[in-house]
């Protein structure tokens, strides 16, 4: 697995993502809703992939659009950490690449509109590409 690690503005939630392969190999995909073009968020993920995060406070939970995700936050800065959802006993979710220092070296952004996929549609499909999520070294928060 490749490391590559990032954090919030603050500092306060560590983001260590564990891919298969090197950052540039990977197309980010960049949602159309309003929630994520405002705060120009892409995404970054690979089902055999596996994302740590590491805090000292509890991550802030905000639900947009179809509310079937949850965002991730920064409970002092705000920063959108990573889009996730909890399913089969499995934290699943896709990293904020703001958070990533090595940024520029991901591939041009893909668009993306789940909001043209049906309920089922949308958690079929984050199965596939999302990755795993641990929390302070545990599976659900």
């Amino acid at each position: 697995m490749i490391v590559s690690d990032g954090k919030c503005k603050c500092g306060n939630v560590e983001a260590t993502l564990k891919l298969p392969h090197p950052l540039n190999e990977y197309s980010p995909r960049q949602c159309d809703c309003d929630f994520c073009i405002t705060r120009n968020i892409s995404y970054v993920s690979d089902p055999e992939g596996v994302l740590e995060l590491k805090c000292q406070e509890n991550l802030e939970v905000q639900k947009q659009g179809s509310e079937q995700a949850n965002f991730l936050t920064c409970p002092n800065c705000k920063t959108v950490i990573a889009a996730s959802i909890n399913l089969k006993g499995k934290l699943l979710g896709a990293l904020n690449t703001n958070v990533l220092p090595k940024k520029a070296t991901l591939k041009s952004s893909t668009l993306v509109s789940p909001k043209k996929l049906g309920a089922k549609e949308k958690v079929e499909r984050w199965e596939t590409v999302w990755l795993n999520i641990l929390i302070n070294n545990e599976k659900n928060i």
